[in-house]
């Protein structure tokens, strides 16, 4: 009896004493071939394991925070800081040009300081990791002055609306309803997120994510002025607590030391450990959508 084995494109006739020998020879390839497949399969799933959670489907995630100053992102650094280092592409859009902002400086209010806040804003965004910033440039303190431009705030309401839907964030951070510590220009770019959210303004996602400022922070910020009443939100709004490491909590130290126009380094090193202290590890923010506990800003 005779056989043929085709192998390697040669075909071999065999006799019968020479069976087994084919017969351990096609076992050899098949066990190979499924030894392959194996670990192709375990690599594959292994890629698909250590794949960052900033991509879904080749599609990397995008948060993108709505400040009214150049200097807002301090109650919520860390994290932007995280989830920069995590993969996804972090934007912050910063409605007025700083121009009142004369905190902690002899340069004269104006188009002086407004230009040294724009390098500070380039500045905190390269020590967080993110993208340079997006300024949109209108009159820092006087988002509110309807009587003097009644337009005016429908032109911001605009230009934010352009910007995140040119963005498309997947998450959207913005001041709490409480502008943090009251400051009307805060309060009014919180509003204008929560009016594009809620009109279903295209481009806008429902994880809509309220940043505050813990007492004690405020208290470090200003020792002698304290805290304004009704500024600090109920501890069970704080349904989101989102975790940062050492690493994450420098850049947000070298975040704040850029603003030095704002703030001196004696105020940086009371602040910085305060918020340490108060946060403990984790940044608690409140959804705009109420929802159950969570510590990722994506899920």
């Amino acid at each position: 009896m005779l056989a043929a084995q085709r192998r390697f494109g040669r075909i071999t006739m065999l006799g019968p004493h020479d069976h087994d020998e084919a017969n351990g020879v096609i076992r050899g390839i098949v066990r190979e071939k499924i030894m392959r497949f194996i670990f192709c399969t375990v690599l594959a799933a292994s890629v698909l394991v250590f794949v960052p959670i900033a991509r879904v489907q080749g599609k990397a995630r995008t948060l993108v925070a709505v400040w009214a100053h150049a200097d807002d992102e301090g109650p919520v650094a860390p994290i932007l800081a995280r989830y920069a280092r995590e993969g996804v592409q972090v934007h912050m859009i910063i409605a007025t040009d700083g121009a009142q902002g004369a905190a902690n400086t002899s340069v004269p209010r104006g188009p002086e300081i407004a230009a040294l806040r724009v390098e500070e804003a380039r500045c905190s965004a390269q020590a967080l990791g993110i993208h340079p910033p997006i300024l949109l440039g209108f009159p820092d303190g006087a988002l509110g002055h309807y009587n003097a431009d009644p337009a005016l705030l429908f032109r911001v309401t605009q230009r934010v609306h352009e910007e995140l839907q040119r963005l498309r964030p997947d998450v959207v951070i913005t001041w709490g309803p409480d502008g943090g510590y009251g400051h009307p220009d805060h309060r009014i770019v919180s509003s204008i997120v929560t009016q594009l959210v809620r009109a279903g303004a295209p481009g806008l996602p429902q994880r809509v994510f309220y940043a505050s400022l813990p007492a004690e922070g405020i208290q470090a910020m200003n020792p002698t002025r304290g805290v304004p009443p009704f500024v600090i939100p109920r501890a069970e709004l704080f349904t989101v607590r989102v975790p940062f490491t050492d690493a994450d909590l420098n850049a947000g130290r070298r975040s704040f030391e850029c603003h030095r126009t704002q703030v001196s380094q004696e105020a940086i090193d009371r602040v910085i450990p305060a918020m340490r202290d108060a946060w403990k590890g984790e940044i608690p923010l409140s959804p705009m959508v109420p929802e159950g506990p969570a510590k990722d800003l994506f899920r």
